[in-house]
């Protein structure tokens, strides 16, 4: 069982098998991580239409479908030469600036 992201990443990386894998070819790791996404979205979507919202009937695929998100992310990193420590730690930096600047709410990337 994984402790660390690093961890994650090494045993989800002894799991990838795709074409042009560690060559940089991010194609397939981000089709696949849009897919998973969608299939998150997806079972949400049924548990609003079927359930009202409630989402305690689709709560354990749904962290199924997270953790197929999140072995897409690492293959993501992997092919960029970056680890998911260093992408958590840089969304964090991210967030805290903008908080602490008061722009936390709006859009755009270079807040």
């Amino acid at each position: 069982m994984p402790s660390t992201f690093r961890d994650y990443e090494t045993l989800a990386g002894e799991t990838a098998r795709y074409p042009g894998r560690s060559e940089g070819n991010l194609v397939y790791p981000v089709l696949g991580l849009n897919g998973e996404a969608g299939e998150v979205a997806e079972k949400l979507k049924k548990a609003i239409r079927d359930h009202g919202g409630d989402i305690t009937s689709v709560r354990e695929t749904l962290v199924k479908e997270l953790g197929d998100v999140l072995w897409y992310l690492a293959a993501c990193c992997h092919e960029l030469g970056v680890s998911l420590e260093e992408v958590a730690a840089g969304n964090i930096a991210k967030l805290s600036s903008r908080a602490a600047r008061g722009v936390i709410h709006g859009d755009g990337d270079n807040r």
